[in-house]
């Protein structure tokens, strides 16, 4: 694992293979180890690409980042900072989940680090939107309030980025309780459905006026999380996108929320299979 200091913290990040660069970007807050990821890396690899994987702000060995307008702003800015960081570009730029919006944000304000954006899984509706600020910001805030900082720093959601980043729990700690419950407030009103606004912190016109390559992965019927009708929309909006169906069926998403909440087998395990698809979009626009 090696460390980039972007914009003055802590990016962990790892470089696989050779070859014209790739960076993946998973969900949740999950770490770029969560089981999926190093293997749709290695296939890549295989394939004669050079993969990024890293951790985003508040994910992994990374270091934790309460400014910004939302957390997924912040961590878009710390993966355009990492290719430039780098010296790597333009790259492929893959995300799920999270990591979709992620990465959208990521090329729709830096097109320049970007030869084609992939996405699957992409979060909206009222239903799913709400969600992500309740996983995201809603135990933290709730345990300010009552607790202060103490009680944040001692919530089940921070205990990995604290163990992996010494530096953690003092980013915790040294926040300003009045402010961090502002930053909250900030970071739920982003996962707000508006009209004219099928991702948080794109504006569907801002989506019309992206130009890159992009490979839009269909959702499942069964998604509640990622409906359809969301990746249907942005594939719409976007001028230069191509949707496609994934190598999966309906349920995946539901099949592996249910794994990974008996078994902790990862959301993402099955992501090795969008190799061949994520290959031939790259040769596409090549």
């Amino acid at each position: 694992m090696a460390i980039a200091e972007i914009d003055g913290r802590d990016i962990a990040y790892e470089v696989v293979g050779e070859g014209a660069p790739w960076i993946l970007t998973p969900g949740g807050r999950f770490p770029k180890e969560t089981p999926g990821l190093p293997q749709l890396a290695e296939a890549l690899a295989d394939a004669g690409r050079q993969v990024i994987l890293w951790d985003r702000p508040n994910c992994g060995a990374s270091e934790l980042n309460f400014t910004g307008p939302s957390e997924s702003v912040i961590q878009a800015e710390a993966l355009a900072g990492l290719l430039t960081h780098l010296g790597v570009g333009p790259a492929m730029i893959h995300g799920g989940s999270g990591g979709a919006r992620v990465s959208l944000l990521a090329a729709q304000r830096h097109p320049e680090i970007c030869k084609g954006l992939s996405m699957n899984w992409i979060t909206g509706s009222t239903y799913g939107l709400l969600i992500l600020a309740q996983v995201y910001t809603f135990p933290s805030y709730l345990a300010a309030f009552t607790g202060g900082m103490e009680a944040v720093a001692d919530l089940e959601d921070w205990q990995e980025s604290q163990q992996r980043n010494p530096k953690n729990r003092g980013a915790i700690l040294s926040q300003d309780r009045d402010e961090f419950l502002a930053t909250m407030e900030r970071w739920m009103r982003v996962y707000y459905p508006l009209p004219g606004e099928l991702i948080p912190g794109a504006t569907d016109e801002e989506l019309r006026a992206f130009e890159k390559p992009t490979l839009v992965f269909n959702s499942g019927h069964s998604d509640p999380h990622h409906p359809r009708f969301v990746t249907e929309g942005v594939a719409a909006l976007l001028p230069d996108a191509r949707l496609l169906d994934p190598p999966w069926g309906d349920h995946e998403w539901l099949d592996r929320a249910e794994e990974h909440a008996a078994q902790g087998t990862g959301l993402f395990r099955r992501w090795p299979l969008l190799a061949p698809q994520l290959l031939e979009f790259e040769r596409s626009i090549s």
